[in-house]
């Protein structure tokens, strides 16, 4: 569900993105990659996710060292199993896989 707090939150994470996810929007935006339109900090299933693509209903998540500790493991364990229940695809890449090449290839296998 999208409250009023998520919306905002979402629009705060915009402005304050990390360079990885400023690299990977750079590369996903306008249609870039495979020619699939992305939004970025979007409200999925009372989530917000990095990026999220609606026609294929796929979700692309960046994940850096925080993502290594066992509860942020569990944690996206769940958020993924919900997504995937509800027929959404997610598709993580690390801080240092955000190149035009590895995201274009992770995309290429989950389509």
């Amino acid at each position: 569900m999208t409250t009023p707090e998520k919306r905002e939150a979402a629009r705060s994470l915009r402005r304050q993105q990390t360079s990885a996810e400023a690299t990977a929007w750079e590369r996903l935006r306008d249609r870039k990659m495979l020619g699939l339109k992305f939004r970025r900090q979007q409200v999925v299933e009372g989530f917000i996710v990095d990026f999220f693509c609606a026609e294929r209903r796929l979700i692309v998540e960046i994940d850096g060292g925080l993502h290594d500790e066992p509860e942020q493991m569990a944690a996206d364990e769940r958020r993924s199993g919900v997504f995937n229940e509800t027929g959404l695809v997610v598709v993580r890449l690390r801080n240092d896989d955000v190149h035009a090449e590895v995201i274009c290839a992770r995309l290429s296998a989950v389509l």
